[in-house]
């Protein structure tokens, strides 16, 4: 891989609620903006299910092909809760009680609490780190380029602290967004490409809004990149050629 290439993530979310749709997935939106903010690209997401062939699969997947891999849910204390012994079956080791863990959950419970449903938190794949839940206590962890976090978004949230600083870094991606008010995309499709040809190394996206609404109609370009002098430079040149044909916009 190119040493000046920026960190690359994939994101596997893990839970029959996510595909059943009683629970709606808000964590990839979170871990997308944790990505970017440290110049990561988040190239992959994918969403499975409580069988464990199928995490085995997706994880093996994703961890050969990008830096890191990310996930969540299925740490719990319940018997659906099977990440820990997918991801240890991914890896090919066992999964056994960490001490650390072990101790962390001893402190969080009183006498009597600590039972045998929440003792399988403390179980974590051999050759694993801990992630810190300042949450909930209740530890995720990391195994080669793998973090394994919680489902729960306020818990997920908390946990990222502690990935942050594991992550090698890259140059942030900037980007400006041109809002086109009165006409739809295929109006400024050829405009949108010509420049997209031009500056080969920025990202040109298209986001149309308005359908089925009594609003306005319009779309919204987002030019990306990771110099921010050229990211400027190409809103001005698309700007000024919208004005040119007539096209009211607005530039954030």
């Amino acid at each position: 891989m190119n040493a000046q290439a920026a960190p690359t993530a994939a994101v596997l979310i893990i839970g029959d609620e996510i595909l059943s749709g009683r629970t709606r997935d808000v964590n990839l939106n979170t871990i997308a903006r944790f990505l970017a903010a440290l110049g990561i690209d988040l190239m992959e997401a994918r969403t499975v299910g409580d069988r464990q062939a199928q995490i085995v699969g997706a994880l093996n997947a994703l961890r050969q092909a990008y830096d890191y891999v990310l996930t969540t849910g299925g740490i719990g204390p319940t018997h659906d809760d099977i990440t820990a012994d997918a991801v240890g079956a991914a890896f090919g080791v066992a999964v056994a009680e960490h001490p650390e863990a072990l101790a962390i959950l001893e402190r969080r419970y009183g006498p009597g609490e600590f039972n045998a449903a929440r003792r399988r938190m403390a179980r974590i794949p051999e050759g694993g780190s801990l992630i810190a839940n300042p949450a909930t206590d209740a530890p995720g962890f990391q195994i080669g380029n793998v973090f394994v976090m919680a489902g729960v978004p306020k818990i997920m949230e908390a946990m990222l602290q502690d990935v942050a600083p594991r992550l090698r870094t890259g140059a942030v991606v900037h980007a400006r967004t041109i809002r086109v008010v009165g006409v739809g995309e295929s109006a400024i499709a050829e405009v949108l490409r010509a420049a997209a040809e031009a500056r080969p190394d920025l990202s040109y996206g298209s986001y149309p809004f308005g359908f089925g609404t009594d609003g306005e109609v319009g779309t919204q370009l987002v030019i990306r990149g990771r110099e921010r002098a050229e990211v400027d430079a190409a809103e001005h040149d698309l700007s000024q050629e919208l004005r040119y044909l007539g096209i009211d916009i607005a530039v954030t």
